[in-house]
Parts: structure tokens; C-alpha cells; sequence
């Protein structure tokens, strides 16, 4: 239920975009804060979050999340401006920080028999690829009907039976040794992220070369190189650079950026693009994408049986060539685009996302002693959100930036879509480098070295 709720969440804000800008007056930069405020917060706070959960109790943990959303969720719903929206969306992310890594930790502790636990944790997946799929049917019934307001109502009865539900049914449960908390790489963490995002979004309407700007992206710079300097004189750091010298894993983490990247500067942009270059409702534009959701849907599993019987090289081809061939498909775009043309987009686009998942997550674990099993999943599981927040800021920036009282938005959005085909190219090169034997072999130096 948590992970129905925050999957849920993704593509419903995406549908009521539009509505949201024209209701609260909000423009491109508003809009963008309004996806990013949630998913750089979420992307800082994974890592705190499951820590958190390992030493306070993972139900205890687990509860105060569904809590701190429902309440977010509420909050959002009467939100007056786009300024007070984007506060409760951080709000929110803190609550779902909570859900996702400490539900995957309750399935773990609570099903012990291998077996058990990997049913729990296909049904756990697939869950999340419903709740895209519903996404944009349930945002466009809602929007359309009563208003963007009610897409974040939906989320309080769910999260209210979750908190019951928890309660009543899960056990509570401790890591026997939790790791150390590690403030600093926290706040560096947390800095790096905020002030990239902040530098990419507002930089069009402020001037690249303006202080604010300059002032942002040197603090990003500066947090990164506080990381690389302070993380490796830790015992237990936050991210433990090691791992980044094994190729699997560091081309998992880059493979994870670029394709969630792809992922969120499509919902952006296509968002965008049905309802006021092609003018089609809230419902309309749901119903048009929900190719994408069936196709992620129906290629997620397929992709994990592949991985387990052949390894993750045709899964990750098969979705850098996909994804490279929807975005280019897209370029072209204009309002009167032959809906045929659109679909086919749509269903490439989904089989690439969906056979992408299994194979990074392997590989981001693959070869890792089990002690830092979970903490690789962490990282990964970070650098989707990472993913998904640069893809939002960057085409953004490049739609606000060639827009003009001449050019329509799908003239200004080409050489965003150019640059989501690139994303595409990252994640068919890099999967193919890192499935090498070479690469391997790199993995398991990392391995001895992190567990002799």
C-alpha cells in the first residue's frame, strides 16, 4: 500500500501539472519545483531514513512515514499558492523517505524462507508498475472531474489503512548492530542536490552568469568535493566510495541517473505537450500514456527472468536502443503528429523503462559481500531519485530557454527530447561496458576488499 501510494504519486502530479500552473499562476519553474521539491528531498533522505529505521525500529519507522504522507498529502490538497504547494510536497518526501527502503527491510526480515521472500518481493514490484499504470487514468479522471486538488486525496485513505494495517499485522524489527548516523555526509548530500537542482531550474529566468546561480552551482561543487574528501575517513561513511571501483556498479549508478532522467523529462514534457500543444484534457492525456505504464508493466518481469537466466547485457541493450528510438521518434513532434506516430513512442518508450529496472538493480548488488547488500541497494535507489530530479530540472531549463512568444512549446522542446535520446545512448553504452568480463572481475575485487 505504501508503494501503491508513493508509484501513484508519481504520474498523477505529472498529469495535473497544467491545471496546477493554471490555477496558482505558476510558470515552467513553478512547475518543476512542484515534481523536483519532492524528489530531491526523497532522493537526499533515502539513506538517513533507512538507517533511522535499522536503529529506531523499522514499524515504528514505517508508521511515522505513512503518517507524515497523509498529512503532506492533506496539506498539498488546500495548498493557496505554488510557493505553500511546493513546502507540503517537501513535507511528503519526508514521509515517503520512510516507506519504500524500510518496507523492502520488513519484507526481508519478516520472510525468511527464500522462497517466501522473493514472492513478497514480485508482488512488492509489481505493485508499483499498477500503480503507474492507474497513474494517469486515475490523475485525468480526477483533474478532469473535481479538480488537481483531489489526486493528492486519494493518498490519506490509503496511507490511514496502511497505518492500521502495520499496526495490527507487521512485527517490529531492529538491525542486532545499525550503522552510525553520519550528519555531516548528510548535510553534504543534501546540499549538493538542492543547489544543483536549484542552479538547473532557475537558471533560464535569473541568467546563467547571475550571483544566485554562480552562488548555487558553487556550492553543489563544493559539497561534491567535501564527499570525496570527508566520506573515505569514516568508518561507517554514508556512501562508501569503494563500491564506485567495481564497473557493474558504478555503470548501475550512472545507468540509474540517465534512464530515470529519461523517465522524468518525459512525463514532464509529454504532460505538457498533450494538453496545451495538442489540447487535449486531463483524461484524454492519461489515457494517451498509458501505453508507457502497460509496456513497463508487461517488460519488468520478462526482463527479470532474463537476468537471471542469460545476465543483465540484452536487458539493458534492449532499453538503451528503445529508449533511444522513442526520444528520437519524439523530436518531431508538433500538434497535429499522427497519433499512430505518438503510440508507437509511447510503447518503445515503456519497453525500455521496464526492461531496465531488474538489470541495474542486479548489478548495483551483484558480487557485494550481504552486509553491504542493502546499503548498494540504498545508493541505487538514491540515484533513481537523482535520475528523475536532473531529468525534470534539465528539460525544463531547455523549454524555458528556447521558448519565445514565436515558438510554440513543441519547437521548443526538440532539443529536450535530442537530449533524453542521449540519456538513451548513455544506458545502451554503459550497459554493454559493464557487462564485460573485465567489469566483472572488477566486481569481485570490490567485493574482497569490502569483505576479506
Amino acid at each position: 500500500m505504501s508503494l501503491f501510494i508513493v508509484g501513484l504519486d508519481v504520474t498523477v502530479v505529472n498529469v495535473a501539472l497544467p491545471s496546477i500552473g493554471r490555477e496558482l499562476g505558476a510558470g515552467v519553474s513553478g512547475l518543476q519545483w512542484t515534481v523536483d521539491a519532492y524528489t530531491v528531498v526523497l532522493a537526499s533522505l533515502l539513506m538517513f531514513s533507512g538507517s533511522m529505521a535499522d536503529r529506531l525500529g523499522r514499524k515504528r519507522t514505517f508508521v511515522i512515514g505513512l503518517s507524515v504522507f497523509s498529512v503532506g498529502s492533506l496539506l498539498c490538497s488546500v495548498a493557496p499558492t505554488v510557493g505553500l504547494l511546493v513546502a507540503f510536497r517537501v513535507l511528503q518526501a519526508v514521509g515517503g523517505s520512510m516507506l519504500n527502503p524500510v518496507a523492502m527491510s520488513i519484507i526481508t526480515n519478516t520472510f525468511t524462507d527464500p522462497r517466501e521472500r522473493a514472492q513478497a518481493v514480485g508482488i512488492w514490484g509489481a505493485v508499483f508498475g499498477i500503480s503507474m499504470a492507474l497513474g494517469p487514468i486515475v490523475g485525468g479522471t480526477l483533474v478532469s472531474s473535481v479538480g488537481w486538488r483531489s489526486i493528492f486525496w486519494i493518498n490519506i485513505p490509503v496511507g490511514l489503512a496502511a497505518i492500521l494495517l502495520t499496526l495490527r499485522f507487521v512485527p517490529e524489527s531492529r538491525a542486532p548492530r545499525p550503522r552510525r548516523f553520519d550528519p555531516v555526509g548528510q548535510m553534504l548530500v543534501m546540499v549538493l542536490l538542492a543547489t544543483l537542482t536549484f542552479g538547473i531550474i532557475e537558471a533560464p529566468s535569473r541568467g546563467w552568469s547571475s550571483p544566485a546561480i554562480l552562488a548555487a552551482f558553487s556550492a553543489s561543487a563544493a559539497a561534491l568535493l567535501g564527499l570525496l574528501l570527508y566520506e573515505p575517513r569514516r568508518k561507517e561513511p554514508l556512501i562508501d566510495l569503494r563500491f564506485f571501483r567495481s564497473t557493474p556498479f558504478t555503470s548501475s549508478i550512472v545507468i540509474s541517473v540517465a534512464a530515470f532522467a529519461s523517465f522524468g523529462g518525459f512525463l514532464f514534457l509529454n504532460t505538457l505537450y498533450l494538453q496545451q500543444a495538442r489540447g487535449l484534457s486531463p483524461l484524454q492525456a492519461g489515457l494517451a500514456t498509458v501505453p508507457v505504464a502497460l509496456m513497463t508493466v508487461l517488460a519488468s518481469p520478462l526482463s527479470g527472468r532474463i537476468v537471471g537466466r542469460r545476465g543483465p547485457r540484452l536487458p539493458l541493450a534492449i532499453a538503451g536502443v528503445s529508449l533511444v528510438a522513442a526520444s528520437i521518434l519524439l523530436t518531431g513532434l508538433g500538434p497535429s503528429t499522427p497519433l499512430v506516430q505518438l503510440l508507437g513512442a509511447y510503447v518503445l518508450f515503456g519497453l525500455g523503462f521496464g526492461f531496465v529496472n531488474a538489470p541495474i538493480t542486479n548489478a548495483a548488488v551483484s558480487g557485494m559481500p550481504r552486509a553491504q547488500a542493502g546499503v548498494a541497494a540504498a545508493i541505487a535507489t538514491t540515484s533513481r531519485q537523482v535520475g528523475q530530479t536532473l531529468g525534470v530540472a534539465v528539460v525544463g531549463a531547455i523549454v524555458t530557454s528556447a521558448a519565445d512568444d514565436s515558438t510554440g512549446l513543441s519547437s521548443a522542446s526538440r532539443p529536450a527530447w535530442w537530449t533524453l535520446a542521449a540519456a538513451g545512448g548513455a544506458v545502451l553504452v554503459l550497459g554493454l561496458l559493464a557487462t564485460t568480463s573485465r567489469a566483472t572481475a572488477s566486481a569481485r575485487r570490490t567485493a574482497a576488499e569490502l569483505n576479506p
